[in-house]
């Protein structure tokens, strides 16, 4: 009894898919636009994206400059958002703006097209290219909405999307640390401990006010101590200073750092290596 039930509960539901199927087949084949666009409508409003932007791919043209030419274009970047396919529709919400800059959803669409390129941007070890899209898209919509009521949305996905550009270069930076004495991606004499300290100084520049602050610090000061250590004679003087004094501005600046003893070591090892040098002159 219940194979039956259930064979005709599928064939139930295959005839009601068919003949959906069949409805919106007809529907994409008619000319009649304005059944054509209360159909696209009905499709959003039910959540059947791929059939809403199969049919407002095509009204969108056929619409402009239409009573109803901005809600399609708008409804067209809304269904791929829903649908997920967030680079598409950062690009129809761009569309919508310099479309309609002062239409009724220009607000919402300038938000949006920033919240797409979010959604789109990759992990910190991969190209930032996506996010720094992402963080120009939302300090235009902060610049021509003020006091808009998704202001503070956007500004927390700026400061998100911000620390994903200083985590790239604090992954770059560690990279630099852990190839270390290695040269052979080193060019011009350089070594990986130096392109560690620039990284890390250049980010520190850029983003004064990070969260990850300790954490370059804390490669800067590693770097100075290891370079110091690899230096050839007549630099060791010199690198051991520069390390000893990064060292104390580590413990300053950061004076309950869970590495506080690693600072207060390198120290002490710096004061050796000056105090064997000064003994040798």
């Amino acid at each position: 009894m219940k194979k039956i039930h259930y064979f005709l509960l599928l064939t139930c539901l295959a005839g009601l898919l068919s003949g959906c199927a069949k409805e919106f087949n007809a529907v994409y084949k008619s000319t009649d636009y304005e059944y054509k666009y209360e159909f696209a409508k009905e499709c959003f409003a039910n959540g059947k994206y791929n059939q809403a932007i199969t049919l407002l791919q095509e009204l969108v043209t056929i619409m402009k400059g239409t009573d109803n030419g901005q809600e399609c274009l708008y409804m067209l970047a809304m269904a791929e958002y829903c649908n997920y396919d967030f680079e598409t529709a950062s690009t129809w919400f761009k569309k919508y703006v310099q479309s309609y800059p002062k239409g009724i959803y220009a607000e919402m669409a300038s938000y949006y097209t920033g919240e797409s390129l979010y959604m789109s941007t990759p992990e910190p070890r991969l190209d930032q290219s996506p996010t720094i899209l992402a963080i120009s898209a939302f300090q235009d919509f902060l610049d021509r909405y003020p006091d808009a009521s998704l202001k503070h949305q956007a500004q927390q996905r700026l400061y998100t999307l911000q620390d994903k550009l200083v985590k790239k270069e604090l992954l770059s930076a560690q990279l630099y640390y852990n190839l270390g004495p290695y040269f052979g991606n080193c060019t011009n004499g350089g070594s990986n401990y130096e392109a560690c300290i620039i990284t890390a100084q250049n980010a520190l520049k850029d983003y004064p006010y990070t969260s990850m602050r300790e954490d370059f610090s804390l490669l800067i000061m590693k770097s100075k101590f290891e370079l110091a250590q690899q230096s050839v004679e007549e630099k060791r003087e010199d690198r051991f200073r520069d390390a000893e004094d990064e060292c104390y501005g580590f413990i300053n600046e950061f004076p309950d750092s869970k590495d506080r003893t690693t600072a207060e070591k390198y120290i002490a090892q710096c004061k050796k290596a000056l105090g064997e040098k000064m003994n040798e002159d």
